[in-house]
Order: structure tokens, then C-alpha cells, then sequence
């Protein structure tokens, strides 16, 4: 195949690959890296026989995000309870194609969070078959099972997936309102309207990443976020509306910069999640402005 019309092809493809590679690694600089990876790889292979060069492209990028899964299995040091998913943020009522195709609407926070926890083959098969539709016999070759036991592995992540990650409710003005009660209550100290928008078993979650280690903490139950919450607003930071992977979001600033992003998973108009990236590193590769 020609290298421009390669070239063409694969970047017809960019949007897609990214967003597999965004759902496997839950990180976006390692997303990029991931789907260039790919480009190098498209490069150095003959692909005259392929027929279906997009699904050839699908499996190559898992297999490499499988590879970098591992990796980071085998090195981390950070407890895993603590840590954010990189979050896709974009300002409310602004238009963003590139990230609203990274985000799509099965890809909230809160199932990130859960997808860290699964093995990497467990990982790469429900994020394949169930996010992607591709099938078992593709998928078996990359994690070196047979399909039926490659199915296995996604109905295990299914179930870890079901039971732990709440499918939040999708209208974004209706979450707001949410959102603003939090705000409202946080600012005004006001304890039992903190515990009227806050559902009896939210989990807290906050990483401060290696600068702010102090700030990593994991919450679980209304009244001990609450508390948390009203600590938080002593510290008196503007807050500023965004969106968070397609959810109602805050940015807290201080000084006119960002200091912190919560996103917010709400169900039946509770908020049954708070994740929160403090983490100042991160913070500044996630296109956050004060």
C-alpha cells in the first residue's frame, strides 16, 4: 500500500485507536504513546493482505496496551486505592470532538477506577469484546487463550464491573443541579445538606500524586465525606464548572490556578462517587486553565 494513502488510513483511524488505548490504560500521555506504537508497528509490516486494516490496527494497539499493562503491574509502588484515572475534561457549553470521541458515554470515572483493578488480560478482553464489539476468536491470539477462555475472562470483568462501577445518570443539567447543591452546602457548612445530596455509601477518593502524597486519601460513607468536605471549604478556593468525561465537574482554583478537579458520579440524584485528581503534574497535562 502507498505510504501517503497508509498514512491516510491511519489517521482516519487515530480517533479510534486513541480511545481503545484511553479505555485499556486509563491514562492519556500512555494512550498516545500507545497508538504511535502502532504507527511504528503499521510501518514495519507488510499489511498488503489485510482486509480489514482498522480491526488489524484494534488488535495491535491492545496487544501493545497489554504489554504496558503489565509493565505498570510489575513496578507500581503507589497503592492502587488511591489512584485517579486521567479524566477528559472540556468546558461546559464548549464543543470538544477530539475529547467527547475519547470520552463517549461508557467511560465515566467511576468505571476507570474499577478497570484498574482487573488483571490485564481481563482488561484487555472486556474492553475489547464489550466497549469495542470485537469478537473472542480476535481477541484470543492477543492474550494467548482460547476464545472460550478468553469469554471467560471477560464475563469475570463483567461481574467485577457491574457490581462496582454505577451507571451515572445521564443528564448533564440534572447532574449539575446536583453539583451545585454539593458546592452550596460545602460553602455554607451546612452538614445535613451535604448528607441530603450524598448517597449513604459514597466513596471518596483523592490523589495527590508524588508532590502531594499527603492528600491521597480514600473516603467511604456520607457522614465521613461530609466531614471532609467541610474541611474542604475552609480553605475558601473558587470553584468552576466543567465537564468530566461527560459528568458534572468542579475545578477549584486558587491564586487563579487549578488546585484540584472533582468529578462526580450521580445516581437517582445522589452522589454515590468523588474522585479527585490534587495531583499539581497532572494537573497541568489535563488541560485544566484557571
Amino acid at each position: 500500500m502507498d505510504k501517503d494513502l497508509l498514512a491516510a488510513r491511519f489517521d482516519a483511524d487515530r480517533g479510534h485507536l486513541r480511545a481503545v488505548a484511553y479505555r485499556m490504560l486509563g491514562s492519556l500521555s500512555e494512550a498516545e504513546d500507545a497508538v504511535q506504537e502502532a504507527w511504528f508497528k503499521l510501518n514495519r509490516s507488510d499489511v498488503s493482505e489485510v482486509r480489514n486494516l482498522s480491526g488489524w490496527l484494534t488488535t495491535v494497539v491492545g496487544r501493545v496496551c497489554l504489554d504496558m499493562l503489565r509493565s505498570r503491574t510489575a513496578r507500581r509502588e503507589d497503592p492502587l486505592e488511591y489512584h485517579v484515572p486521567d479524566p477528559v475534561v472540556r468546558e461546559e457549553g464548549v464543543a470538544d470532538p477530539e475529547r467527547e470521541a475519547l470520552r463517549a458515554d461508557s467511560v465515566g470515572i467511576a468505571l476507570l477506577v474499577v478497570l484498574e483493578t482487573l488483571a490485564p488480560a481481563e482488561r484487555l478482553a472486556f474492553v475489547l469484546h464489550d466497549l469495542f464489539a470485537v469478537s473472542f476468536d480476535e481477541i484470543a491470539p492477543i492474550v494467548d487463550r482460547s476464545p472460550a477462555a478468553t469469554r471467560q475472562l471477560a464475563s469475570r470483568a463483567r461481574r467485577r464491573v457491574q457490581g462496582a462501577a454505577p451507571a451515572p445518570a445521564p443528564d448533564l443539567a440534572r447532574q449539575r443541579k446536583v453539583v451545585d447543591a454539593f458546592l452550596a452546602a460545602s460553602r455554607a457548612g451546612d452538614f445535613q445538606g451535604l448528607l441530603t445530596v450524598l448517597d449513604p455509601d459514597v466513596v471518596l477518593r483523592a490523589d495527590g500524586g508524588t508532590l502531594l502524597r499527603a492528600a491521597s486519601k480514600l473516603v467511604r460513607g456520607a457522614e465521613a465525606v461530609t466531614s471532609q468536605a467541610l474541611a474542604f471549604a475552609k480553605f475558601r478556593h473558587a470553584a468552576r464548572p466543567v465537564v468530566v468525561n461527560g459528568a458534572a465537574g468542579l475545578v477549584s482554583l486558587a491564586d487563579g490556578r487549578p488546585v484540584g478537579l472533582m468529578a462526580f458520579t450521580i445516581v437517582a440524584d445522589r452522589i454515590v462517587g468523588i474522585d479527585i485528581v490534587a495531583d499539581p503534574e497532572r494537573l497541568a497535562t489535563l488541560g485544566v486553565t484557571g
